[in-house]
């Protein structure tokens, strides 16, 4: 049997495809993100080949189940590639220079390089498609799929953990979406989930990027099972013996009886929560009735608790630009179905990831590492409502995630 630690001793591709045969002659599909010194964070490349095989196995009668874990042990998946995306729209801030200082001239001669310069341009917005339409997949797939959850699950890494049908979250988990934090708001199907949670949590979650733990996520409706890591050797095997029936509504079932005996023997190992215990305050807190309002009750809450001290931290660092976009975004998502959502989403990250604010949050945390971002707004009052609107604006016609 090949486990997650094991594969990435045998080959080094960005991601790992492998088929278990179960006891009654059924296959498992194991996929395994294996780039774990950058986090088992998101390429387009690592992306498309789990379209490709996911869309396979979606037709093998003979496939039951698809497990889908990072390898390391570190990070399930710290996020997308923001890295990549960063350097696309630093070549496109210096070739949109270039073209302001020059004369319109020989139109005819520059017709190739604009050509270039246009499908560079929209390298993020690729990007974007290809990631929304894999964590469609996920969410609408018609077999069951587990994602063990171990560590860092971030970002882009959500949305894939997010989508799958029985999701395992382990004594080292630690799931969050820190987008403001460079410029961008919490993507992937968060307009959908963030909206789904108990009272106000999904806002102040989008707003101060605090982590959630195994407990914290099952609380807030992100996972289903909390299972120690060192049985997810065990747990495969578990699976492997299951009496597997041609019916997915079945199989899930005996999925779910499997996976909850492993979790009353984790109970034990694993952190306390933190929502739970907060929710009153953090309803208390966001439920202003202007951003601005919300923003101010958390900066200025007085408390010992840690974690709420982080979150606060957060937000005092987070692009006010990013705040006001993501607010915007998770009012308008409100009651929307999931395809509605990554539609307008689509549009929104597109044009975010176009934007110096984007630029400069990457460079800051990422790049230079100085964590000293020059946010283009000081405070979220000072940001016009008609500068927020534009950036929801469809460039397109046609939504590309329209066939969805």
């Amino acid at each position: 049997m090949l486990t997650e630690n094991s594969a990435a001793e045998i080959i080094e591709d960005p991601v790992l495809f492998n088929e278990i045969a179960t006891d009654n002659g059924r296959l498992i599909g194991h996929i395994t993100l294996n780039t774990p010194t950058k986090l088992n964070a998101l390429t387009l490349d690592m992306i498309d080949l789990m379209l490709l095989q996911l869309t396979q196995w979606q037709y093998d009668d003979n496939l039951v189940l698809v497990v889908i874990s990072g390898s390391g042990d570190k990070a399930f998946c710290a996020g997308g590639d923001v890295q990549a995306l960063y350097q696309t729209a630093i070549q496109n801030a210096a070739l949109n220079e270039i073209h302001s200082e020059k004369n319109s001239g020989d139109e005819k001669g520059n017709k190739s390089e604009n050509q270039n310069d246009k499908n560079n341009d929209e390298t993020a917005a690729h990007f974007f498609e290809r990631e929304y339409r894999l964590d469609y997949l996920l969410h609408a797939y018609n077999k069951p799929i587990i994602a063990w959850g171990h560590g860092f699950i971030m970002g882009g890494g959500l949305g894939i953990f997010a989508g799958c049908k029985h999701r395992v979250v382990t004594e080292k988990t630690r799931l969050a979406m820190p987008e403001v934090s460079i410029g961008l708001y919490p993507d992937v199907g968060g307009s959908y989930f963030l909206n789904k949670m108990p009272g106000e949590t999904g806002l102040f979650l989008a707003l101060t990027s605090a982590s959630l733990n195994a407990i914290d996520s099952c609380y807030v409706g992100l996972a289903d099972y909390t299972i120690e890591h060192a049985q997810f050797n065990e747990s495969i095997s578990r699976l492997i013996a299951i009496e597997w029936q041609t019916s997915a509504e079945a199989n899930n079932i005996l999925i779910q009886l499997a996976l909850d005996s492993f979790a009353k023997e984790s109970l034990s190992a694993l952190p306390l929560g933190h929502i739970e215990q907060n929710l009153e305050t953090i309803n208390q807190l966001c439920h202003g009735e202007s951003l601005s309002s919300i923003v101010k009750a958390i900066s200025n809450f007085e408390t010992d608790n840690s974690w709420l001290l982080k979150a606060k931290a957060n937000l005092a660092y987070a692009s006010p630009f990013s705040l006001a976009i993501t607010a915007k975004q998770l009012k308008a998502a409100k009651q929307k179905p999931l395809k509605v959502v990554f539609n307008e989403e689509l549009i929104l990250s597109r044009n975010l990831a176009r934007h110096s604010e984007f630029i400069e949050g990457v460079r800051a945390l990422l790049i230079d590492k100085d964590k000293q971002p020059q946010w283009q707004f000081t405070c979220v009052e000072d940001i016009p409502i008609e500068f927020i609107d534009q950036f929801f604006i469809s460039p397109w016609q046609k939504n590309p995630l329209a066939n969805l």
